[in-house]
């Protein structure tokens, strides 16, 4: 047994130490943000991931500016301590549990430092659990809570320092089991081919904030699904859940990445609405760990291991597979049931391989035509 700082708070969930978390490697415990400007391309990003039965944890920045998406990897051993929020040279201080976070960089040997503070604009959305087999084998089983905000503070690269003060987005907090580390060796039996279907939209208008995602099916059939409007300051019984939300996505053309959407709301009293997403600007998931081949999610580097990367986004490749998962900036226009209009802006995340019919896709990689 190994006694750590979590074992002095009331929040054990077994009845072993902190330290351990079921019996699932592939568990992990997660931090995202990301924040953008109200126009122009500024984007930055963070991802922070605990994996205890790995005993790794890893964190990940990334910044754009001027068509350059800078990004900040550092892996390290966790030695079994859950509350030191620390990966090399990014921290996370949780300043007020659901409404307070910040976010601390600082690696004057890759000319990167940041100081960000979030604070949300109400109280956090909870997504259905998300729980996917192949076969007999649980590929994902997890909980997230999501929730807008305003950033103040400021990001700082190569000696240029520029406020994000004002900036608006997304921090969400995750947990449970999702593939994680090196891949499994042993693969499922029988073969089942790849099929994963992912929108993920949180928008920032005005007087509150748009929540929807979706997992489908080949056939294109939601398996977790939740579509949300939170105003300002509202409690979790003040949001506003509709009945159902179906996307309607147009392709760009060899590409599996969206040049228009639509989601078409239905409310409790059957009325209607639409949220059209019109992507102006591509962040790519790569840069905070997602799909990435080296700097993948709990994959183990060393004790401390710290290392930047800059990609060029207007010579990036979407056709990889490692390419695929993005978050596009858009320009969002939300028409209410009473046809109220809301401009916006929000991201509409994408990760879509393997067959859906909806969409025209009925191979592992094909592309729109």
């Amino acid at each position: 047994m190994t006694l750590t700082r979590g074992d002095d708070y009331p929040i054990h969930q077994t009845p072993e130490p902190i330290a351990y978390s079921g019996t699932d490697r592939n568990f992990y415990d997660r931090y995202f943000f990301n924040g953008y400007a109200d126009q122009g391309d500024r984007m930055f990003a963070v991802a922070f991931g605990v994996y205890p039965h790995l005993n790794i944890v890893d964190a990940h920045f990334s910044v754009v500016r001027d068509g350059v998406q800078v990004n900040l990897h550092a892996s390290a051993w966790l030695n079994m301590e859950r509350m030191a929020l620390v990966a090399g040279p990014i921290s996370i201080q949780v300043l007020e549990p659901l409404q307070r976070l910040r976010v601390l960089v600082d690696d004057p040997n890759t000319g990167i430092k940041a100081d960000i503070t979030f604070e949300g604009r109400s109280f956090p959305i909870e997504e259905p659990r998300f729980m996917r087999r192949i076969g007999p084998r649980a590929f994902m089983d997890y909980t997230r809570l999501t929730q807008n905000g305003h950033y103040s503070g400021w990001i700082e690269v190569d000696g240029k320092r520029e406020s994000i003060d004002g900036f608006s987005g997304t921090r969400d907090r995750s947990w449970g089991v999702r593939p994680v580390g090196a891949r499994d060796p042993q693969e499922a039996v029988p073969p089942v081919p790849m099929q994963f279907f992912w929108l993920w939209s949180p928008t920032s208008f005005d007087d509150g904030s748009f929540f929807f995602h979706t997992n489908d099916d080949a056939h294109g059939r939601p398996w977790n699904t939740r579509a949300v409007w939170a105003s300002d300051q509202s409690s979790a019984e003040a949001h506003v859940h509709f009945e159902s939300a179906i996307a309607k996505v147009e392709w760009k053309k060899g590409t599996r990445h969206a040049t228009r959407a639509v989601i078409d709301l239905v409310d409790e009293n059957g009325g209607g609405g639409t949220v059209t997403f019109e992507p102006e600007h591509t962040f790519f998931m790569l840069g905070i760990g997602y799909g990435h081949p080296k700097w993948g999610h709990g994959f183990a580097h060393g004790e401390r291991v710290v290392e930047r990367e800059d990609f060029v986004l207007a010579d990036m490749n979407v056709c990889l597979p490692h390419h695929l998962h993005i978050q596009a900036v858009s320009k969002v226009t939300y028409v209410d049931a009473v046809g109220k209009v809301r401009i916006g802006r929000g991201v509409l995340e994408q990760l879509v391989l393997g067959p859906h019919a909806p969409s025209g896709f009925k191979d592992i990689l094909d592309f729109a035509s």
